[in-house]
């Protein structure tokens, strides 16, 4: 039942023989000292009293307190009481709990009428969850605006014209004012015909309901040429260069002969915008040949394209493009400079993507579903993560001018808290950090990426084979012969007894195989470390393979430290070779050597920077010239 104190001089005491109690210094003196009823409690407000009762006490009791406003102080004051079992359910002002006030009539009216004026300045949505009633038969849901004081007393004139705007926009595009005068008939016919006597009622809302939609339907029409006019906009931007006036007038004609064949204006407009994103002219980057025998300058908007799809695999911006229009960028120090703000924008992001990913075989990670759900069922689950990983580690890369060294050598990656605890990092709490360490962690660069480890792994099992074969051809250039014919299939599953090492010892064995293991089967070996999810085995594995010149490596910091001071060039060469077709939209030819060597030579001289890389592309005769028609050059 309620609990009960015996007090002495305004100090609570607790019942004899009892170990509960309450504060004296808040208990039985009002807050001006001034003195109480012994047996209350008097705080002013706001306030909150923690009472610990323990549950042995309480247990099957019913907690009951009265709460007055004090006779002489709080006659005219208003408070709400709450009585909560922890902190977290005490607000400040709750609007399902009653207002306690004294019994001053002047206070009393003053409070109704400030609550009152504060109800009326928000719309019945605010104050109940269902304003809209819903009928089994029909019920209709249309939009309603009143923020008339939400205008008059929270913004300023330029925010009230952006909310009308939108508003504006919301009604257009819904085309409200039509759609009420459906919902309009189909309600008073619902609600009169059982009530005749409601049609009186009804009857002066109709006329200004139509007169509205009429007003609505000449803008419709108004605005039909508006919109052609916008899709040419759109095609001027989506093809790169101005429409000519053969152009414009084509996609002209194509709507009126979309109109007259009764199509309506909506329709009409998306087939000529689909007209406009199936044409060559945006789908390919088109360019005009030179004439003659020999290469000559690509136009501006050309060469502004060029760089956007390089940079942004996308089309040039406004800046970009505004530059070409009126001939600036194909002055060197403002393509450096367009070049250095492009590297500089999130946009980059999309560089990482399609042309690092891409040309490391990783595009598309976060799809990948080629793993044993049953022996890996996190995969499905971290793929992303790994891929993002990725991803972010080269566009920090191009962003912040890094060595392309980092590929390989990075002591540095991009974690979020999952990824982390799949690499067995601790220490990793926010959502996708730079961490640094990777090294001492037993990883670092792309060679100790999930993305990479899983990529070039089987289903079931890891594979040396995969991955010696990517680190041969995909980080060095180098090139196997074609496998010969009848090559014996190995099995997905390890036989009982083997690891996937002796598997692939013993499959290299064969003379008509070994020509070709022999080559790439040591650096898949090294990473046996990490099994196919990328993940560092537990038990000891044997990292350590010999070289086809003598020499011995061990594990992933033996394999870094061959390509990185023995193969180095090697790798520069290759990344140079694929960075440069890429920007270049084509295969590297015999007539790009001396550019890649000097591509070479820049970086070397540079602490192989990517900008450097990037500025000897842009700044190259092979991105801004484009070959003739013939295909043939006369060289001077």
């Amino acid at each position: 039942g309620p609990l009960r104190w015996t007090t002495v001089s305004g100090s609570a005491k607790p019942a004899k023989n009892s170990t509960y109690g309450l504060a004296a210094t808040k208990f039985g003196k009002h807050p001006n000292d001034s003195p109480i009823d012994p047996a209350s409690l008097s705080v002013q407000a706001p306030n909150v009293l923690k009472v610990h009762l323990p549950d042995k006490l309480v247990s099957g009791a019913e907690f009951v307190t009265t709460g007055v406003l004090h006779q002489a102080t709080g006659k005219n004051g208003t408070v709400q009481l709450q009585v909560a079992t922890s902190l977290s359910d005490v607000s400040s002002v709750s609007s399902g709990t009653p207002i306690l006030v004294g019994d001053d009539e002047h206070t009393n009216q003053s409070t109704e009428a400030a609550v009152a004026e504060f109800r009326n300045l928000f719309p019945p949505a605010l104050c109940y969850s269902k304003i809209v009633p819903v009928d089994e038969v029909v019920t209709l849901t249309l939009y309603h605006r009143e923020d008339n004081h939400l205008q008059r007393l929270m913004l300023n004139e330029q925010q009230s014209s952006e909310l009308d705007r939108l508003w504006d926009e919301l009604f257009f595009v819904a085309q409200e004012p039509i759609a009420l005068t459906v919902a309009f008939e189909q309600i008073s016919e619902f609600a009169t015909q059982d009530r005749p006597d409601l049609v009186t009622a009804f009857t002066p809302m109709k006329k200004p309901i139509n007169d509205r939609a009429d007003l609505f339907r000449k803008r419709l029409v108004a605005t039909e040429p508006i919109h052609l006019d916008a899709v040419l906009e759109i095609a001027n931007e989506a093809w790169r260069r101005p429409l000519i006036e053969a152009e414009q007038q084509e996609l002209r004609n194509l709507y009126q002969q979309l109109r007259k064949n009764e199509l309506a204006h909506d329709a009409a407009i998306r087939l000529v915008l689909a007209r406009v994103f199936t044409s060559p002219s945006f789908l390919y980057k088109l360019e005009q040949p030179a004439t003659g025998e020999k290469s000559a300058p690509v136009d501006e908007l050309e060469l502004a394209t060029r760089l956007s799809y390089f940079l942004w695999s996308s089309q040039p911006d406004g800046e970009l493009r505004q530059l070409a229009e009126s001939g600036q960028l194909i002055e060197p120090a403002m393509l450096q400079k367009q070049t250095d703000r492009m590297l500089d924008d999130p946009r980059t992001r999309r560089m990482a993507i399609q042309f690092a990913c891409q040309w490391l075989h990783l595009r598309d990670f976060d799809q990948n579903d080629d793993k044993n759900e049953k022996l890996y069922p996190e995969f499905a689950v971290l793929r992303g993560e790994m891929y993002e990983e990725t991803v972010r580690f080269f566009e920090e890369m191009f962003r912040n001018d890094g060595s392309i060294l980092d590929i390989l050598n990075a002591d540095h990656t991009y974690l979020n808290p999952a990824l982390a605890k799949h690499y067995g990092i601790e220490g990793v709490e926010a959502d996708w950090q730079r961490v640094e360490g990777m090294q001492q962690q037993g990883r670092g660069g792309v060679l100790g990426m999930a993305t990479f480890l899983a990529s070039q792994s089987g289903a079931s099992r890891t594979s040396p084979i995969l991955r010696g074969n990517w680190i041969y051809e995909t980080m060095l250039g180098e090139r196997l012969p074609r496998p010969p014919a009848n090559v014996p299939i190995l099995p997905e599953a390890l036989p009982d007894g083997l690891t996937a090492r002796q598997l692939i010892e013993l499959h290299s064995s064969a003379p008509g195989c070994a020509k070709c293991h022999v080559k790439i089967d040591h650096y898949g070996f090294v990473l046996e470390q990490f099994d196919a999810i990328g993940r560092r085995r537990p038990q000891t594995v044997d990292t350590n393979s010999k070289l086809p010149n003598g020499d011995s490596i061990e594990g992933l910091n033996g394999l870094r430290d061959y390509l990185l001071n023995v193969r180095r060039d090697d790798f520069v060469r290759q990344f140079c070779r694929k960075l440069l077709g890429y920007a270049l939209g084509r295969e590297v030819q015999l007539s790009d050597e001396i550019l890649l060597s000097e591509m070479q030579q820049k970086l070397e001289a540079n602490d192989y920077r990517f900008s450097i890389a990037v500025e000897a592309i842009v700044q190259s005769r092979q991105f801004q010239n484009i070959r003739p028609s013939s295909g043939v050059i006369a060289h001077d």
